[in-house]
């Protein structure tokens, strides 16, 4: 299936194309394009949306793109869950939970900006590694709760 959000990707824009990619769909495509394409292209490649506004895997009630996408998929897993509580401090001026390694991952985030890396798709597959280690932790933090 295609996805597409975009361009310029940081927290939720790097955070939900792993999730999709390790709990949703393992064949995902994604696509980055300028704000105010996001929808044309939608409809043209017959993607899904999300983290844009007006799309059902985006921010509503206070909550992140990557919430969403655990919602809408009912993943169940508890590391998920509070990984999407750092990726919605990370994300989200109104912090709901208040995460100490939110701030952390918002540093990376903004690291990842900086390395002059070649495109979005370069970034994710520098990045993801720091999701599956994010994830490795929330794992160890719910085992041991």
């Amino acid at each position: 299936m295609k996805w597409v959000t975009r361009e310029r990707v940081k927290v939720d824009r790097v955070a939900c194309p792993w999730l999709i990619k390790k709990f949703v769909d393992p064949e995902a495509e994604f696509l980055f394009v300028p704000k105010e394409s996001v929808l044309e292209v939608a409809e043209r490649e017959k993607a899904i949306p999300f983290d844009v506004p007006g799309v059902e895997l985006g921010h509503h009630e206070g909550k992140c793109s990557f919430e969403a996408i655990v919602e809408k998929y009912r993943i169940e897993d508890q590391a998920i869950h509070l990984l999407a509580k750092i990726v919605h401090g990370a994300d989200v001026i109104q912090d709901l939970y208040g995460r100490p390694e939110a701030a952390g991952l918002k540093a990376i985030a903004e690291g990842f900006q900086h390395l002059g890396l070649k495109d979005d798709h370069d970034i994710l597959a520098k990045e993801f590694i720091v999701y599956d280690a994010l994830y490795a932790y929330c794992q160890q933090v719910v085992f041991d709760a």
